[in-house]
């Protein structure tokens, strides 16, 4: 038994994304509404022409959040939801069924309205347990990354907040390039290393944006996609693992990998046939939830070796005119993080830069697009890595 993919038999045809932010003069309907007529124009098709619908959003019962507004009665709409990575698991399941033949066209459909619910991270409660999980928020958590990481690797915790600052200012300046970013303004570094703490060392500007979001995406087969769109992008690899969760309670971990980012990535290598990812990427988009989360994923996807991507970002590598541009949308640091529509977000930069229509920001000649998403927390999360190229087989 193995992962064997889908290699080159699916294709993104259409993809829509709504902006990012504070949406108060709309409601989680509009949003989808507004992602999936946006798609659907992209594609030149219309909602009946879908098949079947996957929508990730957190919280919901049912298909009928997405079949009510989209009016799009007696379609299958399956409701998916995996932590963070929920976007790119209604893609993943999206793109697994048309491959199979059971539907010729389908869409994954991502959404959140977070900034009038009061909620700043994963929606709703943690279900009873055996005692064992941690009780700390996501910023103490994932805080924990940084001073292992510095230890680990010898570096002064002054410089290695720089070096966090560094992540947040370049992520900031490309979403400043963005018109449908939640923050579209630089940052200057004195201003991210002067920003007041949330958890040592991480300040405010080490964490992500919270926000009101869709994004969507239409799928079909490799062999249909022409006919739809002359210029669609391919589907290489998909990969999700879901971790044992025993970070926590397992002495050797230490806080400075994603065990299950690592396999995932493996896996989608695997499945695409990369072997170098650092020099076979055009670009890539990462969870980057936090600024030392993008750091440590740096060296899980292989963009790195190990201990050394500290010195990457200083050198500028993961810049927009970087050997390896990562997050030129903004990422979640300034594109923002409504969790159901992040996975998608992350495919639609990637669609835009494949096919040249990224304006500002466009990165010259790209062949090869990477995404991630992680949810949940160091030592217990699930991890899901797509590529995606511009050429079929």
């Amino acid at each position: 038994m193995g992962s064997n993919g889908i290699k080159d038999r699916v294709a993104i045809i259409g993809m829509g994304c709504t902006k990012f932010g504070e949406h108060w003069d709309k409601s989680a309907d509009d949003l989808l509404v507004d992602a999936a007529y946006d798609a659907l124009g992209s594609a030149g098709i219309e909602p009946n022409d879908v098949d079947a619908y996957w929508l990730g959003t957190l919280g919901q019962l049912s298909g009928l959040t997405l079949s009510v507004p989209l009016k799009i009665p007696y379609k299958p709409v399956t409701h998916v939801e995996n932590y963070c990575a929920t976007g790119s698991e209604s893609l993943r399941q999206a793109c697994y069924a048309v491959a199979s033949g059971a539907y010729d066209v389908a869409m994954a459909i991502g959404v959140e309205k977070l900034k009038d619910s009061g909620y700043s991270g994963l929606v709703g409660a943690e279900p009873p347990n055996d005692g064992t999980n941690s009780s700390m928020t996501a910023p103490a958590s994932f805080s924990l990354l940084a001073p292992a990481y510095f230890k680990k690797y010898g570096l002064d915790p002054k410089k290695g907040k720089e070096v966090l600052a560094r992540i947040a200012w370049k992520n900031h300046k490309n979403g400043a390039r963005n018109p449908k970013a939640q923050f579209q303004a630089e940052v200057p570094m004195e201003a991210i290393l002067a920003s007041p703490k949330v958890a040592e060392p991480l300040g405010i500007m080490d964490c992500s944006g919270v926000s009101d979001g869709s994004a969507a995406a239409i799928v079909v087969r490799a062999e249909d996609a022409k006919k739809y769109c002359k210029d669609p992008i391919y589907i290489k690899a998909l990969s999700f693992v879901a971790g044992p969760g025993a970070g926590h309670m397992d002495t050797d971990y230490d806080f400075t990998t994603f065990r299950e980012v690592v396999a995932s990535a493996a896996d989608a290598y695997r499945q695409a046939g990369i072997t170098d990812a650092r020099k076979q990427l055009s670009l890539a988009e990462v969870h980057d939830c936090f600024t030392p989360t993008e750091l440590v994923l740096y060296e899980d996807l292989g963009f790195s070796a190990r201990g050394t991507a500290w010195k990457d970002v200083l050198d500028g590598f993961f810049d927009l005119e970087g050997g390896l541009p990562v997050n030129p949308d903004g990422g979640l640091k300034s594109f923002g993080h409504p969790i159901g529509a992040s996975g998608l977000r992350m495919m639609y930069e990637c669609w835009l830069q494949l096919r040249g229509e990224a304006g500002p920001r466009q990165i010259k000649n790209p062949t090869l697009g990477l995404t991630h998403n992680l949810g949940g927390f160091p030592g217990k999360c699930v991890s899901f890595v797509s590529v995606v190229g511009r050429e079929g087989a």
